[in-house]
Order: structure tokens, then C-alpha cells, then sequence
């Protein structure tokens, strides 16, 4: 699965941003999408994911009830809305696909990443 991340940009505190993860149709449709974090001196943090119907939906504490994480049933793309952004959401933020339909945290592929930039 190839995956292409977008939507990154800066923006001030409490601003909102929309990322964009679009995956090979062939494939990407029937996998479960997640989004993932890193800056720099740090590990990738788990951020949110959706199953492959959109129907169930997972979240960091860190962003829970701020970041909302979509699809479509059968699409190959997943958006992160994001509002109430703070500092501490800067990072690269990183699309991944799952191997499985149902979200379990064994990832097959990652996309490029995109800078979010949150300035206080």
C-alpha cells in the first residue's frame, strides 16, 4: 500500500488544520488507517485510527476530543481534523496503513510525513 500524507502546515494556537491520507485504491480501501506522530529526540506516538468502514474510531488521550479521525466505508483516503491545536501538536505527523481491516497496530506501510507547526 502506498500512502500519500498532506495538510501540514503552521498555524497559531488553537487554530484547527485538516490532514489528508490517500492510499492505493486497490488496497488501501480494506485496511484500517492510522495516524501517527514524531518530534524530534523522540519515539512515533500513536495518534488516532478508523477501521476500513469508519465505523470505529481510536484516540491518544493527547488528542481526544480534539482530533477527529474520518473515512469513508471502502475509501482509500482518511482525514485527521484537528482543532484546538496547542505548541505541544507540533510534529511530523505520519499516515500508516494497517495489515488488518479492524485496527491492531500491525502496520504494513507508512506514508512521507507532513510538518505541523503550531506556533503559541
Amino acid at each position: 500500500v502506498q500512502l500519500q500524507a498532506s495538510g501540514g502546515g503552521l498555524v497559531q494556537a488553537g487554530g484547527s488544520l485538516r490532514l489528508s491520507c490517500t492510499g492505493s485504491r486497490r488496497t488501501a480501501s480494506n485496511n484500517a488507517l492510522a495516524w501517527f506522530r514524531q518530534t524530534p529526540g523522540k519515539e512515533r506516538e500513536f495518534v488516532a485510527a478508523v477501521n476500513w468502514d469508519g465505523g470505529t474510531t481510536s484516540y491518544s488521550d493527547a488528542v481526544k476530543g480534539r482530533f477527529t479521525i474520518s473515512r469513508r466505508k471502502g475509501s482509500s483516503t482518511a482525514y485527521l481534523q484537528m482543532n484546538s491545536l496547542k505548541p505541544e501538536d507540533t510534529a511530523v505527523y505520519y499516515c500508516a496503513a494497517d495489515r488488518r481491516a479492524m485496527y491492531s497496530g500491525s502496520l504494513q506501510s507508512w506514508g512521507q510525513g507532513t510538518l505541523v507547526t503550531v506556533s503559541s
